[in-house]
């Protein structure tokens, strides 16, 4: 864990200001070429991520990305608590030599974008620290997902996170005890719950699905996990009750679920991003109107042969 008492940071911190860790990452796919950054604000009790943002930055390098993304990290944490310590993490070895002033800063480009890094936050509250790609993994989502978006020419859309405020949670907690819960209306779905052979597995797939659909995990156990949503919640466990080793869609019972997914090219870019997380598109000759002429829907399956349906809305 950051402590703000380091060598490296050149002030005495209030015994009573808080520690917000930020990660960053940025990219470009020719450098330069399609660019864009993800950065986000991280609690270091908790682990749980507070804020988190990404942005397609157009035609630039690898290093105005990088730079991109810092700049936008230490906002969010002002956002969060303008007087807080922070430890900056990212797997740009220049970004961090240049800002911790171990290394001199040559390029115009890169001074411009380093001298407004260190007026989004005193630079005597910032502690920087280098890690390993495979640790910054989701700053390096986030910025992908904002390349892949202005590449499809659609603007990033954020999953929605819990307690992203620097305000009294505790205050808010206890406010939202007092006041009463809102009744369920008599008939609308409460919860739907998929039991798997497999739940890493179905994590991997069915659960990056819900997350990008807007879901929030709620609660998870050894056998599986929940995530909420706008009009309900969705379990996927598994257990020794599960029978068989493969959803049979065609069978009597569920055959698929269908879920609202944002314009036409949302459901595109999310149909392609799918592929990579372990569904498959189904109907292919047919897409995207497969379920009829003015119906634009993509129709996925995954390796437990559960079919999932992105629709888009009528515009």
């Amino acid at each position: 864990m950051f402590d703000p008492s380091d060598s490296e940071v050149h002030a005495s911190p209030a015994p009573s200001r808080r520690v917000l860790i930020v990660e960053a990452d940025g990219g470009s796919r020719g450098n330069p070429g399609h660019a864009g950054y993800g950065a986000l604000v991280r609690d270091p009790e908790t682990n749980a991520i507070l804020m988190e943002k990404a942005e397609y930055l157009g035609i630039v390098s690898n290093n105005v990305a990088e730079y991109s993304g810092l700049i936008a990290a230490l906002e969010l944490a002002h956002e969060i608590d303008p007087d807080a310590w922070i430890l900056a993490k990212m797997d740009s070895k220049l970004v961090v030599e240049q800002m911790s002033g171990r290394w001199k800063i040559k390029h115009e480009d890169m001074q411009r974008l380093a001298a407004k890094a260190r007026s989004v936050v005193n630079p005597r509250r910032v502690k920087y620290q280098w890690i390993p790609r495979e640790i910054n993994k989701d700053a390096d989502r986030l910025s992908n997902e904002a390349m892949d978006a202005g590449i499809a020419g659609v603007p990033w859309k954020g999953r929605v996170l819990p307690g992203a405020s620097g305000t009294d949670t505790e205050e808010n907690g206890k406010a939202a005890a007092a006041a009463p819960a809102d009744p369920v209306p008599t008939g609308r779905l409460h919860h739907l719950e998929i039991w798997v052979p497999d739940f890493p597995r179905a994590e991997a797939s069915l659960g990056w699905l819900l997350e990008r659909l807007g879901y929030v995990r709620r609660d998870s156990w050894s056998s599986g996990a929940s995530w909420m949503g706008a009009a309900g919640y969705i379990v996927i466990e598994a257990g020794t009750d599960v029978a068989g080793e493969r959803h049979e869609r065609t069978r009597p019972g569920m055959n698929h679920l269908a879920f609202g997914a944002g314009s036409p090219a949302d459901v595109d870019l999310l149909a392609r991003r799918a592929a990579s997380h372990g569904w498959s598109l189904l109907f292919a000759d047919k897409h995207p109107h497969a379920g009829g002429a003015g119906h634009y829907a993509a129709y996925l399956e995954n390796a437990d042969g559960f079919e999932v349906e992105l629709v888009a809305d009528r515009s």
